[in-house]
Order: structure tokens, then C-alpha cells, then sequence
């Protein structure tokens, strides 16, 4: 069975920043040796019991929320545990785990109100992220989340994976730079 400080280990690694956001298929299978049973047993839910501590709270973030995007890279199933990484992220902003670690460790913490397609969501997200001063791109990736939410009330860049009708103006979006993430 994986551990909080395994996974914490892997993905807060020296070097493993230049490749979180990278995408590439060797990174995707990494992810899913080391993490991919965990991230099953994350959605299953029996890892609940990590939402006792900071670090408990974030490696569960992580396992439903990152891990899978790894996994499932352009498959729906990569959104499955979205509303579970919220839920967690919720509680534990309240309990004020967030202020227990450093600013990476937020952000991850943070990153699945930037993958709602709420905007209640976005907009705290972009609070919370503004207090990360370690990386201030961070902040401006949370206001262009904020900004699709609120142009279009979802990420147009989900709608094929997701079986959704894209509307014109989210075609036509979807054809600039940057549209997607």
C-alpha cells in the first residue's frame, strides 16, 4: 500500500516540478506505476481517513485530482474524482491545513477549484493564489481558469472528451492560443 510520504515523495521530488505540467507519455507512465493503484483506491474512497492531516489532506488531493489527468490523459474517466478533490480541498482550507504548507504544496492543494467549472470555485481559487508569491503564474493561470468559467460556464477544451456540443463562439475560441490547458 502506498503512503502519505510516498506519495508526497514522488511528486515533490527534486527535479519533478519541470515536469508536472509537461504532459508526455514517459511521465504519464511513471505516474501510473507509481501512483496508479493509489489514485484506485483514492476513488474508491478508502483513503478518506489521509483527511485527518496537512499532508494526509494534500496526497489525497493529489491521488484524485492530479494523478488521474496522468492516467486518463484525453479520456472523460480524467475528471472522475474532481468533485471528491474539491470536497477534501474544502475541508481543508476550513481546518487551515493549507497554512501548514509551503506554496507548491498549495498550490496542488488549490488546483482542483481551478479545474471547476464553477465559478464560485474560480473565484477562490484566484484569492488563494494570489497569496502565492513563490510563482506568480500561478495566479495568472488561475484568472485565465476564472476567465473561461466566466465567458463560458465551462472549459470548451473538455467538450469533445466529455461527449458535449461546443457552441460557435466556444469553436471559434477554441481555434486561439492558449484555449486550452
Amino acid at each position: 500500500m502506498t503512503s502519505i510520504s510516498d506519495v508526497l515523495g514522488f511528486w515533490f521530488a527534486p527535479g519533478m516540478a519541470a515536469r508536472w505540467f509537461a504532459g508526455t507519455p514517459a511521465f504519464d507512465a511513471e505516474v501510473k506505476a507509481r501512483l496508479g493503484r493509489a489514485a484506485e483506491a483514492a476513488a474508491r474512497g478508502e483513503l478518506d481517513v489521509w483527511t485527518d492531516t496537512p499532508e494526509g489532506s494534500l496526497a489525497l488531493v493529489l491521488l484524485l485530482d492530479q494523478v488521474p489527468r496522468h492516467l486518463y490523459r484525453g479520456d472523460a474517466r480524467a475528471f472522475d474524482g474532481d468533485a471528491a478533490a474539491r470536497a477534501v480541498t474544502r475541508r481543508a482550507i476550513e481546518a487551515g491545513f493549507d497554512r501548514e504548507l509551503d506554496q507548491a504544496q498549495r498550490l496542488f492543494l488549490y488546483l482542483p477549484l481551478e479545474h471547476s467549472e464553477a465559478l464560485a470555485d474560480q473565484e477562490d481559487c484566484c484569492r488563494l493564489m494570489e497569496e502565492l508569491t513563490d510563482n506568480p503564474e500561478w495566479a495568472d493561470y488561475a484568472r485565465q481558469h476564472r476567465d473561461i468559467i466566466a465567458r463560458f460556464g465551462r472549459f470548451p477544451h473538455r467538450n469533445t472528451i466529455l461527449d458535449r456540443e461546443s457552441t460557435a463562439e466556444e469553436r471559434d475560441f477554441l481555434k486561439e492560443p492558449g484555449s486550452s490547458f
